[in-house]
């Protein structure tokens, strides 16, 4: 990858899970137009769901993570706080009657650690979940993250029995030196184990989240990992660049910027990833994905049903997106709708009958067309241009396009095979809120 255009286009750009993004929402659904919106959304005979739940805790803090998380050993904790994702459900189901009979296309359980929760809650967790929504269509994906430290057999199991066959292993990396530094330390022959455990329960697909840019992270390391993973040969890969935003997340204050891999250096550790894992014949998909060809999501992507939402990559969208839990994220087509962030609050608002809103966006018909557009790129590399919008564009990606990196042409804008690096600059054009806004800190994570 060529130093001088990393240098030139390492700016802060939102990852675009969604549009308008987070820190730019400003127009939040009251209670009664949340679930206006959601009865609407799943009202159509053809209306489909994806459901995600988010669980926060954690035995111990990764300081590499930037997502919502409880740091806890007290496992008593476990059933209540199923209890409450189930009462939320239920919310939802008095709401909005047909949910209960709309094809259920994804169940994600996500976190902090969904496999703190003990086989047996696990159990219950899904299988309320079922009973509650127990329309499955042909096409039903069920998947969970994991953590490899606090993950067994039996929790495989009882996920299996419910229909789930995708796990994704919090990997990270292999080496003891970064490993010592985020505070996750786990071994290549606990993630070997617990895969050959997983294929053989019956999961069809193993993930492996890796990150480059940690501290301590070098050339040399990369390419150790590289070695590894090929040996393990997960069916996908994310690749995600580490988001170092100590604003956000304060445990991350302790990394000193010498340990820390930035620019041209921490793009190169991507690169050495990249380029073993295309030698193992992946197929490269949407931003820092991959998978092998035989895989569910790279099918999709060669078809071009491939989505993109707030989980990430998904084989096909949905029309509904309902989160469960603390702070999880739902969305219908013209709303965006996050719940409380801190759980003694979500579990006050929720035992009172409550939607427990904290935030969220109403999406104007701008915002709509917008946000089709960025998904449409950041899914297939292309996406329409209207004829009005065109000159803009030419001025806007000038740059991108001098470089060889962008192409419009034909009332479409195309990200070239040496711009993938740079998708989310071109998917910025089409953002309205962050070309207006210059933003008084930092927002988003670079390059």
């Amino acid at each position: 990858m060529n130093r001088d255009l990393l240098a030139k286009y390492d700016v802060p750009v939102p990852r675009y899970t969604s549009y308008p993004t987070a820190p730019q929402w400003s127009d939040t659904p009251q209670p009664d137009e949340w679930r206006a919106s959601l009865a609407a959304s799943v009202a159509p005979a053809d209306a489909s769901v994806s459901v995600y739940v988010h669980v926060p805790f954690c035995e111990s803090l990764c300081t590499f993570c930037g997502c919502n998380t409880v740091i806890t050993r007290d496992h008593a904790r476990e059933e209540p706080y199923v209890d409450l994702v189930l009462r939320e459900l239920d919310t939802y189901l008095a709401a909005a009657p047909t949910l209960s009979d709309r094809p259920v296309r994804h169940v994600h359980l996500g976190g902090g650690t969904p496999t703190f929760l003990a086989p047996v809650s696990l159990d219950r967790l899904a299988g309320e979940i079922h009973r509650r929504l127990p329309s499955r269509g042909d096409h039903f994906e069920g998947s969970i993250e994991a953590d490899p430290r606090v993950t067994s057999a039996d929790h495989l199991a009882a996920l299996a029995q419910h229909g789930f066959q995708r796990l994704s292993l919090g990997v990270q990396d292999f080496d003891d030196e970064v490993q010592a530094l985020v505070n996750r330390r786990q071994s290549y022959e606990l993630v070997e184990r617990l895969t050959a455990q997983a294929r053989a329960t019956g999961f069809v697909s193993v993930n492996f989240d890796l990150i480059y840019g940690l501290p301590g992270q070098t050339p040399a390391s990369a390419r150790h990992l590289a070695d590894l993973v090929a040996d393990l040969r997960p069916d996908r890969l994310a690749v995600y660049s580490f988001a170092r935003v100590p604003w956000i997340k304060p445990a991350q204050r302790k990394f000193r910027d010498d340990q820390v891999p930035a620019g041209a250096e921490k793009r190169a550790l991507y690169e050495i990833l990249r380029d073993r894992l295309m030698a193992e014949g992946y197929v490269e998909l949407g931003l820092d994905h991959f998978a092998l060809p035989h895989d569910s999501l790279a099918v999709a992507a060669e078809s071009g049903s491939l989505h993109r939402n707030f989980m990430g990559y998904a084989e096909r969208p949905t029309t509904t997106l309902l989160g469960l839990g603390v702070s999880a994220i739902s969305e219908t087509a013209d709303c965006y709708h996050q719940n409380e962030k801190i759980l003694p609050v979500y579990e006050r608002r929720v035992q009172a009958g409550e939607v427990p809103t904290l935030r969220g966006h109403k999406l104007s018909a701008d915002d709509q067309r917008r946000r089709d557009r960025i998904r449409r790129l950041m899914t297939t590399f292309r996406t329409p241009i209207d004829e009005n919008e065109e000159a803009d564009a030419r001025e806007f990606l000038a740059p991108l396009v001098a470089d060889g990196l962008v192409a419009i042409d034909h009332g479409e804008l195309r990200i070239l095979p040496g711009g993938r690096a740079f998708l989310r600059n071109a998917a910025s054009f089409f953002d309205r809120y962050y070309r207006s806004t210059q933003p008084a800190g930092p927002m988003y994570s670079t390059l």
